[in-house]
């Protein structure tokens, strides 16, 4: 480790030594900081994995169902269907406070009947198989909007770990065995400074004895 570029003197030292504890400091909080984010991601990507499964779950269920009623039905008539969107759905997005993370909270607005009823169609058309898909693809939708919050909210979070990550690695392994090395250096140059004092102070005083 290459020592700092200063000179050994007393107010260099006092200055290193403050700068040294600061850093201490720092370094504390910050890798308790890296332990709490590391233990909320965690929970988090539980949580997003769970629901990733669910939600992947049943919209395989969904779109085999629509795979069959495709098949029977006139293509013409499923494309009307869903040509226009039954719903609007509007989000509204909020910033939430996790440990010096912005994440975001989002709130979304749509008409819950249409989980209940997502099409109005006639039914002489229709079959079973397109009655389920839509009532499947109705009820994934919450589903579906809280998964992109919960995975946004693991992007910013891991982002914020691999910054917080290097900052502590930063002051572990340069910042501080920097400091105290040089800090070291300078104390055994004052020392070595204060014996050549004393030995000159020895050498005067028996100049004088001899005299």
């Amino acid at each position: 480790m290459v020592r700092l570029n200063v000179n050994p003197t007393r107010m260099e030292l006092s200055r290193l030594k403050k700068q040294l504890g600061t850093a201490t400091r720092g370094h504390k909080l910050l890798k308790d900081k890296q332990d709490e984010l590391m233990r909320r991601f965690i929970l988090l990507v539980k949580k997003n994995n769970q629901l990733r499964i669910n939600v992947e779950q049943e919209l395989t269920a969904a779109l085999s169902r629509f795979v069959l009623a495709n098949a029977t039905l006139n293509e013409a008539f499923i494309e009307e269907l869903v040509a226009i969107p039954a719903n609007d759905v509007s989000l509204d997005v909020i910033e939430k406070n996790i440990m010096s993370v912005t994440v975001p909270i989002m709130n979304f607005h749509y008409d819950e009947t249409i989980v209940e009823a997502p099409l109005n169609y006639g039914y002489l058309n229709s079959n079973a198989e397109l009655d389920a898909a839509f009532d499947k693809i109705s009820t994934i939708l919450p589903k579906l909007l809280e998964l992109a919050e919960v995975e946004k909210t693991c992007q910013l979070m891991s982002e914020e770990i691999e910054k917080t990550r290097r900052r502590v690695n930063a002051l572990e392994y340069m910042t501080i065995p920097q400091l105290e090395e040089t800090i070291y250096y300078i104390q055994m140059k004052l020392e070595e400074n204060e014996r050549s004092e004393i030995t000159r102070l020895i050498k005067i005083k028996n100049m004088g004895s001899n005299t």
